[in-house]
């Protein structure tokens, strides 16, 4: 009978030890589940950052019709005095005025700066053309800052259908200048050095812009098409690209990329040349790239 209770009594220990391992297992469970959580921290971040960069070009879009909004860019002529072709740009007429539709007017601008881009890219010869008051200075300041050649005072007759006769005044612009910069003008009296200069600062102010052409340009960028009718006429006449703006009173069978809008608004005069300097820069910078690569493939190889 003795040998029979501590049997049992053995028996009874050994669940204890169970238990023990029961435990064990429980803490290496938790461990496990809690290194997933962490991954799936990481992944969560990366689609908010690609659903922010996916917003960013809408913005800019409804930014611009704002702005040529604010900055009058929707008002056309008088009604008397528009033409008949430029109905399917206007929105209709308000107090005898002729009111642009703007979702045109942007629609039409982003065509224009991607012709411009294409156009800078493939190296074609770009002329930004605007005598007028309001696009002057601005037009310059923008033309310089990207280095393309410009004309602010008075479209030269010829330029295009009579480039010979235009490059013989380039020509003698750039031999005057050259000459006074190297100091081979002194040996001439004070009176004709002063003949010089004004010559000099002549042909300057005509064709100084354009002295940077080789050949006849072949893509004009005119603000105002019908202030500037003989630039456009010529670059039909010779096949030329034209990107214009184009108010309620011009013609836009005669523009390639035409920018329905009011062209004697100061501010959004500015808009746009700020956008066709944009345009130009990125072409220019591509061009450059492209240029380079093949340099770069040379010596990595």
């Amino acid at each position: 009978m003795a040998t029979k209770k501590a049997e049992t009594k053995v028996v009874k220990a050994t669940p204890k030890k169970e238990v023990k391992k029961v435990v064990v297992k429980k803490e290496t469970a938790v461990k496990k589940e809690a290194a997933p959580k962490k991954v799936a921290v990481k992944k969560v971040a990366v689609p908010k950052a690609e659903k922010i960069e996916a917003k960013e070009p809408k913005k800019v879009v409804t930014s611009t019709i704002e702005e040529l909004f604010e900055a009058g860019a929707h008002f056309g002529h008088v009604v008397k005095k528009w033409n008949p072709k430029m109905k399917k740009y206007l929105w209709g007429a308000k107090n005898g005025i002729h009111i642009f539709d703007l979702e045109k007017t942007v629609s039409g601008l982003e065509e224009a700066c991607k012709a411009l881009t294409t156009a800078a890219r493939e190296g074609k010869r770009i002329v930004l053309v605007g005598t007028k008051r309001q696009a002057k200075q601005m037009l310059e300041t923008e033309a310089k800052r990207v280095d393309v050649p410009f004309i602010t005072q008075r479209w030269m007759g010829g330029l295009i259908t009579n480039w010979k006769q235009v490059k013989l005044t380039l020509e003698r612009l750039n031999s005057l200048k050259l000459k006074r910069d190297q100091g081979q003008l002194k040996k001439f009296t004070k009176r004709e050095q002063v003949l010089f200069d004004k010559e000099i600062a002549r042909l300057e102010r005509v064709v100084g812009g354009i002295a940077m052409l080789k050949d006849a340009p072949e893509v004009i960028v005119a603000i105002d098409t019908h202030k500037e009718k003989l630039a456009v006429k010529e670059a039909n006449n010779r096949g030329a690209l034209v990107i214009g703006l184009v108010d309620s009173n011009a013609n836009p069978d005669m523009v390639d990329y035409v920018v329905p809008m009011n062209d004697d608004s100061a501010k959004a005069l500015e808009i746009v040349i700020a956008a066709f300097g944009k345009a130009l820069e990125v072409g220019l910078k591509e061009r450059k790239d492209l240029a380079a690569a093949p340099k770069e493939n040379d010596g990595s190889n």
